[in-house]
């Protein structure tokens, strides 16, 4: 069996534009993101915490470092799937997001997951 295909975790996301709770006034621009975690594996696998890179339209950076994702760390056996909602504000009503999940498979082996770069932008900024 192909090492690769043992340790493999999908990411999709959706984003919304919250706007809410923005002030473009004052430079608050929310986004929310849902994401979805599949393991597409062979071997149940645990996420342990997370590191994202958000950037905005100016290019300032902020990085979020923390254990699990909204307060939990689920466990995904092969096939199975998390999914949860959170959300990030910046000063732009464009940025990006990425990141990577540190995940510890059940025979101990740590990898991380990686998550695609995603747009975040409020409607009609980007044509």
């Amino acid at each position: 069996m192909a090492e690769g295909k043992k340790y493999q975790i999908s990411i999709n996301v959706n984003t919304a534009y919250l706007a809410e709770q923005s002030d473009p006034s004052a430079d608050r621009y929310v986004f929310a993101y849902t994401i979805s975690i599949a393991n597409t594996g062979t071997v149940s696998a645990q996420l342990i915490s997370r590191h994202w890179i958000i950037t905005d339209a100016e290019n300032v950076t902020q990085e979020v470092k923390g254990l699990g994702v909204v307060g939990e760390q689920p466990l995904l056996r092969p096939g199975e799937r998390f999914e949860y909602t959170s959300g990030t504000a910046m000063a732009t009503p464009v940025g990006t997001m990425r990141g990577t999940y540190q995940m510890v498979a059940e025979d101990g082996n740590k990898f991380d997951a990686e998550i695609p770069v995603f747009t975040l932008s409020m409607p009609r900024v980007l044509h």
